[in-house]
């Protein structure tokens, strides 16, 4: 018993050092917020899939739509649609209301000497800004006849072209939500020529959930969780459903390490990284897309050294719409992903507040750090609501200097539900390199 004392009296002032005299408690990195947009009718009026973008001259931009019952009886200023633009020239104290657009789902991105704003209404929408954000085209299409799904998430930029993902619905057979019937594809367009035109832009070629994975004969890693086969899903509890396995909400980037097996020394292939739907968390999808020495770009599978198909692989928050930014100064990949600490609760045992069934939690936004897409580190906290319906959500990361700048799908106390959150929130994590150890 002497000893243990005098060990705990050792102990006791190293971990009061180690915590500088203060409580180990992990903090919010980004709890104080701006508040973009508050929706009046937070019953009936929701925020959905904002996006984040800085231009050349420093200048920040704030995009998202509305959505429910009642989004379109919210007055328009200017333009038309659900869809929002702001600006910022203080860094994010403060925002300007630009327009409003017909597209959702939409990301921001520089390209040359233009801003664009791509999302759809069905078939795929874009507009564009030659004064970074004051004033906006009219929208042009880029397809025709087609339903397009996406959200705001991550470009990647390989010499005079940016890289994103939108998804295309290719099959109507689903009965409920349908991940299962999507095709992530490549977007590959040149920075020099004006991307409001489908020619300037190459389409990879479209793999299908559905038409590749045989979910009823997946085993070994309890996917999918429940037995909601394709097409048919299975109905839970009240409420709650699981839809049939699938992927959505892809983020792309490129393996730069010589050392790495994805590693590609002609530079031509891009991993795509997805929100996984199988009912468990922290699983994400997984694809590549490679491009041909015709131009064309060919999407298919990443195989491992065995020669195993690698689609799903661990991944913080996958079961969530998460963001992915790399950052050229520490050579690592920065992950922004919603936490779960609740998915073994059966459905029919979770409390009326929760949305749709356990792997569904959306209240804790965390971060993330990588070498490699596949170990991650714990960065930090991002924020937490105040509540199970105040969720941080949904968001896009970008870098601007020292500091992640990240725009998210939030609510407040008066939110509806972890879905449909009430307020567009603008977070800075400054001095971000700092949190890597």
């Amino acid at each position: 018993m002497k000893i243990f004392n005098v060990i705990l009296l050792v102990l006791l002032p190293l971990l009061n050092i180690a915590c500088g005299g203060q409580n180990c408690k992990i903090e919010p990195l980004a709890d104080d917020f701006k508040v973009l947009y508050k929706t009046e009718d937070p019953q009936n009026v929701y925020i959905y899939d904002p996006g984040v973008a800085v231009c050349p001259n420093g200048r920040i931009i704030g995009a998202f739509s509305l959505g429910g019952k009642g989004a379109n009886d919210v007055p328009v200023r200017k333009g038309s649609g659900n869809g929002r633009v702001y600006t910022s020239d203080d860094d994010g104290k403060t925002w300007q209301y630009r327009t409003n657009y017909p597209i959702i789902h939409a990301t921001p991105f520089v390209a040359g000497e233009r801003l664009y704003i791509l999302g759809h209404l069905n078939d795929l929408r874009i507009i564009s800004s030659d004064d970074w954000g004051s004033t906006w085209s009219e929208v042009s299409e880029l397809s025709e006849d087609q339903v397009w799904h996406g959200s705001s998430t991550n470009v990647w930029y390989k010499d005079n072209f940016v890289y994103i993902v939108k998804e295309r619905r290719t099959r109507f057979e689903c009965k409920g939500w349908w991940p299962s019937e999507i095709a992530p594809v490549l977007m590959r367009g040149d920075v020099n020529k004006d991307l409001t035109k489908k020619e300037n832009w190459t389409f990879a070629s479209e793999m299908t959930f559905c038409d590749e994975v045989n979910d009823k004969e997946l085993d070994w890693f309890g996917i999918p969780f429940y037995s909601g086969f394709y097409p048919e899903g299975d109905r839970l509890a009240p409420r709650r459903a699981f839809w049939p396995a699938g992927w959505l909400e892809a983020n792309v980037v490129q393996i730069t390490d010589p050392k790495h097996f994805w590693y590609d020394p002609e530079g031509k292939t891009f991993h795509i990284f997805m929100r996984a739907n199988t009912g468990i968390t922290n699983m994400a999808c997984m694809i590549k897309a490679v491009e041909q020495d015709d131009g064309t770009i060919k999407t298919m599978f990443q195989k491992a050294p065995s020669g195993k198909k690698h689609l799903y692989l661990p991944f913080p928050g996958g079961q969530m719409k998460f963001s992915v930014v790399y950052d050229e100064k520490t050579k690592l990949y920065w992950l922004a992903n919603t936490q779960s600490t609740d998915s073994m609760t059966r459905a029919e045992l979770l409390p009326d507040e929760r949305f749709a069934i356990s792997d569904n939690e959306r209240r804790r936004l965390v971060l993330h750090f990588s070498k490699n897409m596949v170990d991650w580190c714990f960065a930090g906290v991002v924020s937490i609501g105040p509540a199970e319906q105040a969720s941080r959500h949904y968001v896009q990361m970008v870098i601007k200097d020292d500091d992640l700048l990240i725009m998210s799908r939030s609510g407040d106390i008066e939110a509806k539900d972890p879905h449909n959150g009430n307020i567009a929130t603008f977070h800075r994590v400054e001095n971000f390199r700092d949190l890597v150890y």
